[in-house]
């Protein structure tokens, strides 16, 4: 899953939804340096990472795009789920996405601190961009998948996967919509888990 689910699922704790978020940048045991509440959110990201990779849905999503874009396709999907997210807002939370990235934002920025480094260096892009706000529109996936394109140096050709999100549009939002009623009850139990595992 991509930067909104992440945050999404991780509850209503600051710090593990910051861990949640930035568990891409910590790799193997380093995730020990942390505060406990950002471990835990670096572990439950880990979790759902591997919960999504082997899940039979999000496979099937890969495949309609592994022809144009090998390796990358699973990147894509990510993408394309966060926009479903973004898009469908309301079925998941009783707060305003721009109210709840907002206050996500103040959020990061208060501890961008203790952030690594890769996401010391993309927070204020992402603030200035309003990167999570942009997922919700198809124009604001070009532009993310864009940037995804121009950091592989052109190889991934990301930048035309919305040919693809267009074209199959309905298969993928319904595939996002049943898979993430299941993401979401094992990221609540994992996450339950993972905090006794912490004595938290």
């Amino acid at each position: 899953m991509n930067f909104l689910a992440h945050i999404y699922l991780s509850g209503d704790n600051e710090l593990i939804t910051i861990g949640n978020l930035v568990g891409d940048g910590v790799r193997g045991n380093k995730y020990k340096l942390y505060p406990t509440e950002i471990q835990i959110g670096i572990q439950l990201h880990r979790h759902i990472d591997t919960f999504t990779d082997a899940h039979p849905i999000f496979r099937q999503c890969t495949k309609r795009l592994h022809k144009g874009y090998g390796h990358y396709s699973g990147v894509i999907v990510d993408i394309f789920f966060d926009h479903f997210l973004a898009k469908n807002w309301t079925t998941y939370s009783d707060v305003p996405l721009a109210e709840y990235i907002d206050a996500f934002y103040k959020s990061l920025s208060k501890n961008i601190e203790i952030l690594p480094l890769r996401f010391k260096r993309i927070t204020p892009a992402m603030i200035e961009g309003n990167w999570l706000l942009s997922y919700a529109t198809i124009e604001g996936i070009q532009t993310v998948l864009n940037g995804m394109n121009h950091r592989t140096e052109g190889r991934s050709k990301m930048d035309e996967a919305t040919k693809e999100l267009r074209e199959y549009y309905d298969a993928f939002e319904t595939d996002f919509t049943s898979f993430f009623e299941e993401l979401m009850t094992f990221s609540v139990k994992k996450r339950v888990e993972i905090e006794a595992e912490f004595n938290f």
